[in-house]
């Protein structure tokens, strides 16, 4: 079979002003990149469409194929005569070098232009790092020139889109030299992943440039010497930040192999950050298509739990209908198979790993009250009788599974799929959440961990409780919560798989972002930069003199 770049270069692409005919948006209302790539422009949005979020199980080294489904479930979508709209993330540019791969899909389910997509696409990213970089510069200056605010501890992190551990731990040393009236220092810092910022979650979160640029002013850049938040609106900094980013903000259009309009825009990883594509994107899809497909980073704990309980919160949304995507492989990883061993029946194992697929239909169905589709990426390996295994124990816990094939046949495996999700659709439910707003931090992650990861609560280190505490000094309550674990477990320990029982989480420390509109918790050793693995996939990525890539996926 043809690697993803081989179908992705050898599909005919539309004019990116056909596609957003299908939506009737007018060319007055985009901004081209080119032939095939462009931002919308909608000065007022509307969003009334049915709202489908495409969530998966915990990860496996097997790979479950969330994006890939999400494509192929809209492409299905639209072979059975809806009006529908993709609203994905864009890929980072540490995992597209480092292990995970691109973010466009994969085999006949991608979003075009793929190597566009996957690495710099319209800049948004970039534009995300500068300003984010630019606040920086402005925080060392002031306190070089003075430091008038009294700012005695810096919070605010540098960050990069690359994959790069030394920058985990760094030394600033900024050198007045000959200024007068200017102080040398000297302080240990780190790098984030441009993904983990804070101005990418405002990114996302925020509504309009005039919401966005309120939100920059919000962010804590450090705290002064009487223990109070210093605001970047102190450093005069909102101006110029939101200036960089007043083309970002906007949503870039795309198309999927099949022509099924996608908007694809900011990209926080759900790991560490709340793992959803931008307000911005998911208003306007929902403004513009009878049907909205989008989705939620890594697991159902993660992605979907912050898409629903914070993001439909701040936006004022709710899905009509949720997938959870997974794979008989994944689950037999689950269930303790061996990896050199997944092409062969194993039903024991399967009935292992089966209760974290049902783990996270029970969270869905009974924890947030959402109709729920199992989508099962089917492999020619899959036997009848593991199939079956997988039907019968998703039908006896409240949602149907269907077993699709997007990959290999595009939006024509999934029309089966595509027909159980809008049958879902047209059922009333009214969105629940795992929490109540209104309560502690603490409570809130508590409720977190017992509702949805099915532990019995959490452990707070000293930091993360002198952090609370800061908190409450300040004043700061009533925001969502944003547990930062590994994507691996339903617990913060990686190696803890399928369903684990009987654990806590630890919670080492606590991140107040105040721009974003929520509090971080830490668990575990979750890293805020990763780094790359022994091969890294920059090693097989390569280019020709005539311009044409090789190696991405």
């Amino acid at each position: 079979m043809l690697s993803d770049i081989e179908i992705a270069e050898s599909c005919k692409l539309h004019d990116i002003r056909i596609i957003a005919k299908k939506l009737k948006i007018g060319e007055d209302k985009l901004e081209l990149y080119g032939k095939y790539k462009a931002k919308i422009d909608l000065k007022e949005v509307n969003p009334k469409s049915k709202l489908v979020l495409v969530t998966a199980i915990n990860p496996t080294a097997s790979g479950e194929g969330k994006t890939t489904v999400s494509i192929g479930l809209a492409d299905a979508m639209s072979k059975i005569g809806k009006s529908v709209c993709l609203a994905l993330r864009e890929p980072s540019l540490g995992p597209v070098f480092g292990i995970k791969g691109g973010a466009a899909g994969g085999g006949y389910a991608q979003v075009v232009p793929m190597a566009d997509i996957n690495l710099h696409f319209t800049g948004d990213l970039h534009a995300i790092t500068a300003a984010n970089n630019l606040l920086c510069a402005m925080i060392d200056n002031h306190i070089l020139r003075g430091n008038a605010l009294n700012i005695k501890e810096v919070t605010f992190r540098r960050c990069m889109d690359m994959n790069d551990r030394a920058l985990r731990d760094i030394t600033l040393n900024c050198d007045a030299g000959a200024m007068a009236n200017c102080k040398s220092f000297k302080r240990e810092e780190s790098f984030e992943i441009t993904a983990a910022s804070e101005i990418m979650a405002i990114l996302c979160l925020a509504t309009d440039l005039a919401d966005l640029k309120k939100r920059i002013g919000d962010i804590v850049v450090g705290i002064d010497g009487e223990g109070k938040f210093v605001r970047a609106r102190s450093l005069k900094a909102d101006g110029a930040m939101a200036t960089l980013l007043k083309d970002a903000i906007k949503p870039n259009m795309v198309q999927t192999l099949e022509g099924t309009p996608a908007i694809v825009h900011g990209g926080p990883f759900a790991n560490i950050a709340h793992g959803c594509n931008s307000v911005r994107a998911t208003y306007t899809a929902m403004t513009l298509a009878e049907y909205t497909v989008t989705e939620a980073g890594f697991g159902a704990d993660l992605g979907a739990e912050k898409f629903l309980d914070t993001k439909c919160r701040i936006a004022g949304i709710q899905p009509d209908c949720v997938v959870i995507v997974a794979t008989v492989k994944a689950l037999k990883l689950h269930g303790g198979a061996d990896k050199g061993s997944l092409s062969e029946e194993n039903l024991p194992a399967l009935r292992a790993g089966l209760p974290n697929l049902l783990k996270h239909v029970e969270n869905i169905v009974n924890v947030y009250n959402k109709p729920c589709v199992v989508a099962m990426n089917r492999f020619i390996t899959d036997t009848q009788a593991e199939i079956d295994e997988v039907l019968n124990a998703c039908e006896n816990s409240g949602a149907k599974a269907v077993f699709c094939d997007v990959f290999l046949k595009g939006g024509e495996g999934g029309r089966e799929l595509a027909e159980e999700v809008v049958k879902c659709c047209a059922e009333e439910s009214e969105l629940h959440f795992a929490y109540d707003l209104n309560d502690g931090v603490e409570k809130k992650v508590n409720d977190i961990v017992k509702n949805v990861y099915g532990g019995d609560g959490a452990e707070f280190s000293e930091q993360a409780k002198e952090k609370l505490k800061s908190l409450e000094k300040n004043g700061i309550s009533g925001l969502p919560v944003i547990i930062a674990k590994t994507q691996y477990s339903l617990s913060d320990d990686a190696k803890k798989l399928s369903r684990p029982t009987g654990f806590k989480i630890k919670v080492r420390d606590i991140i107040y972002k105040g721009g974003a509109g929520f509090i971080v918790a830490v668990a575990g050793e979750i890293m805020l930069m990763p780094g790359l693995s022994k091969t890294p996939s920059a090693e097989h990525i390569d280019v020709d003199e005539n311009g044409n890539i090789t190696g991405l996926s």
